[in-house]
């Protein structure tokens, strides 16, 4: 089977969508299928063609002259590739590959990453469309996307060749206690409610420490909110991290405050290495933390919620530990292999209503033409 992965770029720098679509199209190849991205590029661009992923690519347009070139070249790839999948991880490659989808009998998969994003019933007019989370399917069919094309895959991390095994990571010297978020610096993970909660939770524990691990386009008002706090002096910025799993292994307390989350695929990470989890019960991280048996789940948007539930994990050790077991049971179900099998399943549906050849046939390995490469 060939799948063509579209993605406006293969940044490293921790952007969840990109990782899941690269763990996804490495895990394919793995699997056997003829697999290759295309995108403006990053820094995953190495990583992927030594899993035998092929990279192609393709500046995003911004303009309607954009639009037609990069039309143009997309038609390249799909003449010589002939992609029996074309699987679409955001709007504008939708978009092109719809276009063009004409031309060429492939099958479109558009993949939802975030229900909170704009246009969302756009990704209804693929063949299938993604969902990250139960919570996600709900949202996506009530925004008048058919029923008949939803399917859950929920995001899976573990086994990701992105990252060393766990057991080979260090973790980082923190101060005791330790309250760890990793995430992007925005509005919409929680950081306001976040930093409210550690007036009370600082009160009350003189020596508990913050770390906020990430970057984004809020971080320069959440520092300025934390430099007008009264314990300024135990919060710690700590931007982005290429291995943010190093903080989780010492953290005493991981907590993820947003008010929004898709599925969080962070929580999976946070599992894996064994943090005790508060977060709040948002779309679909109540699947991500087993309705709640593998962390505790707080109400959205409550600073008090929040400081109950961490202020009950800092006064107790054994609770500590009870919860750092339980994040940690179950968790092989969200191995990279597994997204990937069920991805397939998916695939080979689709194509069996189109009516494309069988998926047992050969496959052939792409070549791109001259005038398409780059």
């Amino acid at each position: 089977m060939r799948v063509l992965h579209l993605l406006n770029d293969v940044t490293d720098r921790g952007n969840g969508i990109v990782n899941t679509a690269v763990d996804l199209a490495i895990a394919q190849a793995r699997q056997g299928l003829d697999v290759a991205v295309i995108s403006a590029g990053g820094g995953y661009q190495s990583l992927l063609s030594a899993s035998g992923v092929r990279h192609l690519t393709l500046d995003q347009p911004r303009s309607i002259r954009q639009a037609w070139r990069a039309i143009h070249t997309l038609r390249g790839y799909f003449s010589s590739f002939e992609p029996e999948v074309v699987h679409a991880h955001m709007r504008t490659g939708l978009l092109l590959a719809w276009v063009l989808r004409r031309m060429s009998p492939f099958v479109l998969i558009s993949h939802v990453h975030n229900v909170h994003d704009r246009g969302l019933t756009l990704m209804g007019i693929a063949d299938r469309v993604i969902a990250v989370s139960e919570s996600v399917a709900g949202t996506i069919a009530r925004r008048l996307i058919p029923k008949r094309k939803i399917r859950v895959v929920v995001n899976r991390t573990l086994g990701s060749v992105r990252v060393p095994a766990l057991h080979d990571i260090r973790p980082v010297n923190l101060q005791h206690p330790a309250i760890v978020t990793v995430c992007g610096m925005s509005k919409r993970k929680g950081i306001e409610e976040l930093l409210h909660s550690f007036e009370s939770i600082g009160a009350e524990f003189d020596d508990v420490h913050l770390y906020l691990v990430g970057d984004g386009p809020d971080r320069e008002q959440f520092e300025m909110q934390a430099k007008q706090s009264r314990f300024s002096e135990r919060i710690h910025f700590e931007g982005f991290q290429r291995l943010p799993q190093s903080y989780m292994l010492s953290a005493d307390v991981f907590v993820l405050a947003s008010r929004r989350e898709s599925f969080g695929l962070v929580l999976i990470e946070a599992r894996e290495a064994g943090c005790a989890i508060v977060a709040t019960n948002i779309d679909g991280v109540s699947e991500a933390l087993d309705g709640g048996n593998a962390g505790i789940l707080v109400a959205p948007r409550s600073p008090s919620a929040l400081t109950h539930a961490v202020g009950l994990l800092l006064l107790d050790k054994a609770e500590v530990q009870q919860w750092r077991h339980k994040a940690q049971e179950g968790i092989s179900r969200f191995r990279v292999e597994q997204m990937a099998f069920e991805m397939k399943a998916i695939y080979g549906e689709a194509l069996a209503l189109r009516g494309a050849p069988s998926l047992a046939g050969p496959t052939r390995k792409y070549s791109a033409p001259d005038s398409v490469k780059r």
